[in-house]
């Protein structure tokens, strides 16, 4: 359950990539900013729908947000955290209670994490679940839409699939967009500004079978480009693949 899983996150005997975990439920990106640059993040959600689309907002201060589950502590029950400073990546810590102000929101962004599960019950592979790895994610050159100091490209994450599995992933993820929904993209990797799979940004590698073909998702560390192009003096992320599990059924978020 979603709650025991927290707690382990919490009491560090959980430190990992949270893929493949807790399948039923919902898992969330992270994106914790000051106050005075909420409303303008806030709006570059709502422009870039399909990479950041929004499970639930904090008020400021606020690290329990009841509308992500019960007994829930955004400043400790994520595996990892980035911390950025005037647009660089300077910290990776494991809990946030030194850094906690009043004036911090909260975003919790919609995963893809959260649709592998019904992928797995079609029996389509899933290429890092199988390897141990943490799933595959890369820098396109796809400009997202700006909203105040908030930019950059669009990230998106990749699973390998043969033909047939990428048209049946089409169907199962489209119902769900408030998970990333459907793949933007299938096959040639450089139509995204993306040249080498073997290299990928955040996450690892994964092996690409002879008849398979890349999916592209759009993917919740889209935000961290964006933060990186604010250059604000601080923000606040999840490690990429290291979510936050949520008691919000996956089943509850479909569209149709």
């Amino acid at each position: 359950m979603p709650q025991n899983f927290r707690r382990q996150v919490r009491s560090r005997r959980f430190t990992g990539p949270t893929a493949g975990h807790c399948g039923d439920y919902a898992q969330a990106n992270l994106v914790i900013l000051p106050q005075c640059h909420a409303d303008d993040f806030l709006k570059f959600c709502m422009l870039n729908p399909r990479a950041c689309p929004l499970l639930a907002v904090g008020d400021p201060g606020q690290w329990e947000i009841p509308a992500l589950g019960a007994d829930l502590d955004i400043r400790s029950d994520v595996p990892g955290y980035y911390v950025y400073r005037d647009g660089e990546l300077t910290e990776e810590t494991t809990a946030l209670h030194g850094l906690w102000r009043d004036d911090l929101v909260v975003f919790a962004i919609g995963c893809s994490f959260s649709f592998e599960h019904m992928l797995a019950q079609e029996n389509i592979p899933l290429r890092h679940i199988d390897q141990g790895v943490n799933v595959p994610m890369y820098r396109t050159d796809i400009a997202n839409q700006p909203a105040g100091p908030f930019a950059g490209e669009l990230v998106v994450s990749m699973r390998p699939m043969s033909g047939g599995d990428a048209i049946r992933a089409v169907q199962i993820t489209s119902r769900y967009p408030a998970v990333h929904g459907a793949p933007l993209h299938l096959g040639a990797p450089q139509a995204l500004g993306i040249q080498d799979l073997g290299r990928p940004d955040f996450g690892d590698a994964v092996r690409i079978g002879e008849h398979e073909i890349p999916v592209f998702w759009a993917c919740g560390v889209t935000p961290q480009t964006a933060i990186r192009r604010a250059r604000l003096p601080l923000a606040i992320t999840h490690k990429p693949g290291h979510m936050l599990m949520t008691d919000i059924l996956n089943s509850s978020l479909a569209a149709y």
